[in-house]
Formats: C-alpha cells, structure tokens, sequence
C-alpha cells in the first residue's frame, strides 16, 4: 500500500522547470550539481493546499527572479509535489529528491507531523528546510535541526497574540476543539500556558481527527462546558468547516461564548466571507496591506496567481531569498556553511525589517494582532484586516534558552 502511495506521490513530482538559460555571470561558485535546486513539498489536494500549495511555488519563484533566476552563475531549478499529509510520503519524497534528484533545499511542508518527519531526513542528509506552513514550536525546540529554519510564525507566537488578547478581553474561562495530531496538540499546550500566564483557565477539550466533516458533536461539547472562549486550535478546510458549523448551531449568538481562532489565514477569511468571519481576532505575520513594501509585492503575487498571498506565501519568498542571499554570501551551497551563513545575516525584506535568526532557526520578527472587519467596514476586495496591535518579536517568540533545542548555542 505504501509502496502504491508513494509511487502515486513521486508522478505527481511536477518539474516546474529550469528558470535561467542566460549567460553566466561572472562570479563562479561551488555548487553541487552545477546548479541550485530548490524543492517546493506541501499539501497541493487538501485541507491546506489553499493556504500553500502552488501559491508558495510562485512565491519562490518571485525570489529567484531578483537574482536573475540564476546564482553563482548557474541556473535555480524547481521542483514540487503533494505530501498528501502523509509523514511517510513526505519523508520519502525528501529522502528521494535529496538522494535522487539533487535537491538542495526544501520549502514550505504545512502539517507538523509531515514537517517532523522531513526535519529528520533534511538534518542526516545536512540539507536545508526552510519551514513556512507548519507550526509547531517543537520544530525549534526538541526537533531542532542545525540545518533547519522556521520562518513566518508558530505554535508559540499565535499562543502569545490570541490567546492572552482573548483573556485580557474577558475571556478567561477556554475550552479547545483540537486537531488530533502534532500541530494541534502543540497548538492546545502552548495556548494553555499563555492563557493560564495572563489569569485564565482551561476548562477542558476534545481532539477532532484532521480532515473533519462533521463537527456538531465537538460543538455540543463545548457549547456544554460553559467556558467563555472555544478555541480552535485546528487550521486550513478544519477551521473552514468548524466556523462554518458553529454559526450554523448558534454557539455564539447568545453572546455567552466568543469563538477564537488559534490559526487563521487570509484565504480562511475569503472561503468564510467577512458575513461569517467578522470580528474573529486572529494571530499573523504577514498582511498584505501593511505597508506600501507589502502592497507592491502582494499586487505582482496577485497579478500571477489571482490570489492575495497568506503569510505562508509570503513567507515562502522570504525564506528562499535570505536563503539565496546567503549562498551568494558563502560562495557554496553545502548545508551547513549555508546554514551558518543564514544565521549571521538579518533578514531585510518586505515580509520582516531586522529579522534575527536564533541557533535553533527561529526567524524572529515582528507579529501582528488583526480583527476581521465586518463587511460594512472593508472597502473592497481582500481588504479583510483591521491590525489592532504589533507584537514585537521578542515577545512573540520564544527565547533559545526557552525552546528546549539541544544545539550549541
């Protein structure tokens, strides 16, 4: 069966092709394979492939069309396929493309459990993985890699944000609706914490598997317990179908319970309309309205793919710049002199102004804590946002020291 799965997998490997056949530039580097191949692995079917999927593709590509889609002189090449959220398919999908195919870097792998399995190939093989989609802090904690980077959030930071905003509001009794795997049991944990730190309390929860049709009896269940906050500590088509179904039951209309969403992205918001999803409170690090930076870049994202870009997206590109960046800087792009040289530079971009990378490859920025407006308030297509306060990043990620990571410092 598994065999059949990832022979399914490795057809559905599309080969985005080679982006440069311009002359050679002067400066020549030591690159393996005479050539940098970038490999975009994430959900392209399912629950999360409208958060990611090919939208990150034309996110990376975007950065590699600023250095000519060439470095060192030779070509970037692209790769992508579906790890259909499967750990198994994604570790094997790694392991092929790194062993097989001469794929120097791999981008994006929403699904913890996936991103687990790839951290594992990625720091043996001591490649490259720039995480965008996946959240859990473990991958910069216990899990962490000397090759490995998280980049546009985590479990950690959306804790900080919603939940002790949701408690400072009032809301100090929670009860969680949980993905039933890494992402949403480490979403849960790290939320706990922040909420209890800011004076709250749990009052209980319920695991829902991933890919989740019908949530009426997880509802019922937390209509039951009282508590003042139902958080949802799940994402993608899950929190779709969870907000869906709990305006459908009426669960917040008495104004006894407020629904937190521990996880939204800007593409929830479109699938939910402003009518559904007014006034969620939501953690992120990327808007595409922020700034005139932002605005430029999300409009040539848009003009590509239809589509304004979630903070995956946005993420994806800054990730493969820095990470271009510092193969021009390092002359190579063995792993770990890549790595280190990731980890000296600051990111300056349109997604992060003076990011900092910690040892353990927490990229460090600024969050931001939104509301979605409601539809009275936007003025037009994708204006969705109201960015209530920024968080900065020092207080939104955890430390080194706090990660639990066993690197050398």
């Amino acid at each position: 069966m598994i065999a059949r799965l990832l022979a399914g997998a490795a057809l559905a490997a599309l080969t985005i092709g080679v982006l440069s056949t311009g002359p050679a530039m002067a400066q020549q580097g030591k690159l393996s394979g005479d050539m940098v191949k970038i490999g975009v692995l994430n959900d392209r079917s399912g629950l999360y492939a409208d958060l990611g999927g090919e939208g990150s593709v034309v996110a990376a590509k975007m950065a590699a069309e600023e250095f000519g889609n060439k470095i060192l002189g030779k070509p970037i090449e692209f790769v992508a396929a579906d790890h259909q959220n499967k750990p198994d398919i994604g570790a094997n999908l790694a392991r092929q493309w790194i062993d097989q195919d001469g794929v120097d870097v791999i981008v994006d792998v929403p699904n913890s459990g996936v991103a687990l399995a790839v951290q594992e190939v990625t720091k043996e093989k001591k490649k490259i993985f720039l995480m965008e989609g996946p959240a859990t802090s473990r991958l910069t904690g216990d899990a962490c890699s000397p090759t490995g980077f998280h980049w546009p959030y985590d479990t950690h930071a959306l804790a900080v944000g919603t939940g002790q905003a949701m408690v400072k509001e009032g809301g100090d009794s929670w009860f969680f609706i949980t993905a039933d795997y890494a992402f949403g049991h480490q979403l849960e944990a790290d939320t706990s914490v922040e909420v209890k730190k800011a004076g709250g309390k749990i009052v209980g929860s319920v695991k829902a598997p991933l890919n989740t049709a019908d949530f009426s009896s997880f509802l019922l269940q937390a209509q039951a317990s009282g508590a003042k906050v139902v958080g949802l500590a799940n994402a993608g088509g899950d929190t779709i179908t969870s907000i869906k179904q709990a305006a459908e039951f009426g669960l917040t209309q008495s104004g006894q319970q407020k629904l937190a969403g521990l996880l939204i992205f800007l593409s929830d918001v479109h699938a939910l309309g402003l009518q559904v999803a007014q006034d969620l409170v939501l953690t992120t690090g990327f808007y595409w309205d922020r700034d005139d930076e932002t605005r430029a870049w999300s409009k040539k994202f848009f003009d590509r793919y239809g589509k304004m870009p979630t903070m995956v997206q946005a993420g994806s590109y800054s990730a493969v710049r820095h990470y271009l960046k510092a193969i021009e800087a390092a002359g190579t792009d063995d792993g770990p002199t890549v790595a280190a040289k990731m980890k000296e530079m600051p990111v300056n971009d349109m997604f992060a102004k003076n990011g900092t990378i910690l040892p353990n490859g927490r990229m460090v920025h600024d969050m931001y804590l939104a509301r979605v407006k409601k539809p009275s308030e936007s003025k037009g297509a994708w204006d969705y946002y109201q960015i209530l306060r920024t968080i900065p990043g020092k207080d939104a990620f955890a430390t080194f020291e706090e990660s639990g990571c066993k690197l050398p410092k």
